[in-house]
């Protein structure tokens, strides 16, 4: 029998071979390009060259393959071939003013400035008949960094047909100019046009604004923002003041740009609430204060209002003295009797607890509050907060065993929230002011992966501490010490716990465990005001301990003293200038480059 071939079978498995074939030469050719530009960036030109007239041969259109055969006789000064290749895709193209461009470059190369801005200047002009080509002329420029000529071709483009916008990469070269002026009216610009692109020009603004009021970037743009806002009254504006004096620490007035907003609109007050958090955090208490007795007085809702008061809590259980602690507990009972003892003030009940339990030491009465609220709890997630702050207080008290069983339970209830990886972390702090070393490192090593990076930084120190004073002294004897210095930290009993320390120091010098010592003393110094003794530390462990773990803690929390207690932003400099060039990989780096700019006061990109 005679079998015919199926033609439709035979052509698929036909334009399945061409298809082989055309990956096949695709991928060979994208192989050759790889390896081209491999020799290309290793100065092995030579070979570079003759990989891209290969590549060139087989794919002359490719305009990748074309120019890498261009740089690779230029970087072989073979400035001629080079301008024949280029001419010659000049008159086979249809008008690419581009190629002008890399023409008059070719020159630049060989110090023909003259010859070079001649054709720099016949590129430009091609805008005049097609504004359109300005994006493509202009990024060329930009690629061999003629800003200047990138700009003019923007600008001109911009003149001729007021449909095209390009305010925005005139902006960035501007930026890159150090015209900063012009900068910022292009983006002002950009955001008149369209006021969803703020978020967008407020990360620019951030690259050059700074903590520094009086910085050249700040003074100009807050003079362009206040010229704009008496021309026309907008909202957007005063948006943007405000975030000016944010970034400024002037927190008073974005509180005055924030409640202009608030009364002309209809927003809520929770961008005025969040000021009030962000004057805290940057310890501008008074400013803190006022914006959130202004939230309570026009809060629309009791919730808000008991929200504020409790703020305004917080704020005096930080900074007021112990002979006024009983002035804060009655403030507490007020708001209490004011608000009620329900659930919708069980933030507020864990507040007071806590502060009756770790500043009036009086731990049965907060436990007693704690049972009261719990009784009603129904909701997992208030369970759990509530056993929480029980079993802190037991901590405090030092029954360990009953603190484990309420963190444990903590950990069932709202097992995938992040909660229970707190209540898992307080399991192995637990395990470690008890002495229980091993359990508490298990503990910690499962934690190292914590969707929390507070919580996986935490865990991942504790874990270090352990293992290295348990390595060199099996009976952990200084060890044990360092957790009891810990807890008594934990306690609130700072005294005991620096001189606790002091007596490691003494007894377990050049133990593994000195320099962990010589920070925790000196974290507890600045909480009790003794500023030179704390700085005496950090020094410490930067001279002594320059290679261990905790040199990037000590030299941040040096150059934060510096910059914040002892006035000293030179010194405050130097330390953050220390983890931008030696310790790339801490976690303080992005902060302390940050900080280091701000404090050296101009826009320079450090490493």
């Amino acid at each position: 029998m005679i079998h015919r071939a199926n033609p439709y079978l035979y052509g698929m498995r036909a334009a399945f071979v061409i298809l082989f074939l055309f990956c096949s030469i695709s991928g060979a050719s994208a192989q050759s390009e790889v390896l081209a530009r491999n020799f290309f960036d290793q100065g092995e030109f030579e070979k570079a060259l003759k990989t891209y007239e290969k590549l060139v041969e087989e794919n002359p259109q490719n305009t990748s393959y074309f120019f890498g055969l261009v740089e690779s006789h230029q970087q072989l000064e073979n400035f001629s071939r080079a301008e024949e290749l280029l001419r010659n895709k000049l008159n086979n193209s249809a008008n690419n003013p581009t190629l002008l461009i890399e023409l008059g470059h070719n020159y630049e190369l060989q110090q023909n400035t003259e010859r070079a801005e001649q054709f720099y200047a016949e590129a430009l002009s091609a805008v005049d008949a097609r504004p359109n080509y300005a994006y493509s002329i202009a990024r060329t420029f930009q690629k061999y960094s003629l800003l200047e000529n990138a700009a003019a071709t923007y600008e001109k483009a911009m003149q001729l047909n007021n449909e095209l916008n390009f305010n925005m990469q005139l902006a960035r070269i501007y930026g890159e100019q150090g015209k900063t002026e012009l900068m910022f009216e292009n983006y002002l610009e950009l955001v008149d046009a369209n006021p969803d692109f703020f978020p967008i020009a407020n990360r620019e603004f951030g690259k050059y604004i700074s903590a520094d009021a009086s910085s050249e970037a700040n003074t100009i743009f807050r003079r362009l923002l206040l010229t704009k806002l008496q021309k026309d009254p907008s909202l957007l504006y005063n948006e943007m003041l405000s975030w000016l004096f944010t970034q400024e620490e002037e927190f008073l007035k974005a509180f005055s740009q924030e409640k202009a907003i608030y009364r002309r609109s209809d927003k809520s007050l929770q961008s005025i609430l969040n000021l009030a958090v962000m004057a805290r955090e940057a310890s501008d208490f008074e400013a803190a204060k006022e914006i959130v007795e202004y939230v309570i007085e026009e809060a629309p809702s009791e919730n808000i209002v008991l929200q504020g008061n409790q703020f305004l809590l917080k704020m005096r259980v930080e900074n007021e003295k112990k002979e006024n602690y009983s002035e804060i507990e009655k403030r507490y009972t007020e708001l209490l009797e004011q608000f009620g003892t329900g659930l919708n003030t069980l933030n507020l009940q864990l507040d007071f607890t806590n502060f009756l339990a770790f500043k009036q030491n009086k731990k049965e009465e907060a436990i007693a509050l704690l049972k009261q609220v719990s009784d009603k709890a129904n909701r997992d997630f208030d369970k759990a907060m509530i056993k929480i702050a029980m079993a802190d207080i037991l901590v405090i008290q030092e029954k360990f065993n009953e603190a484990l069983i309420y963190y444990s339970q903590v950990q069932n209830l709202v097992k995938n929230d992040q909660i229970s990886q707190n209540a898992r972390f307080k399991v192995a702090k637990t395990s470690y002011f008890k002495g229980d070393f091993k359990w508490a490192k298990q503990q910690l090593d499962v934690l190292k992966s914590s969707t929390s990076q507070l919580i996986a930084n935490d865990a991942m120190e504790l874990s270090l501490l352990i293992e290295d004073n348990s390595i060199e002294d099996s009976t952990q004897t200084a060890l044990k010490k360092y957790a009891r210095a810990d807890l008594l930290a934990f306690q609130e009993k700072n005294s005991e716990s620096i001189e606790l320390l002091s007596e490691i120091l003494n007894l377990h010098k050049g133990e593994k465990i000195e320099d962990e010592a010589l920070l925790k003393q000196a974290q507890l110094f600045e909480e009790t005001g003794q500023l030179r003794n704390a700085e005496n530390n950090y020094l410490a462990i930067i001279k002594g301990f320059n290679a261990d773990v905790l040199a990037d803690n000590a030299h941040y929390y040096l150059a934060e003293l510096y910059a914040n207690e002892l006035q000293n932003p030179e010194k405050a400099k130097e330390y953050y200038e220390q983890i931008i060039f030696n310790f790339a990989d801490s976690i303080y780096f992005v902060e302390a480059r940050k900080k280091y700019r701000a404090l050296r006061g101009d826009y320079e990109e450090t490493p």
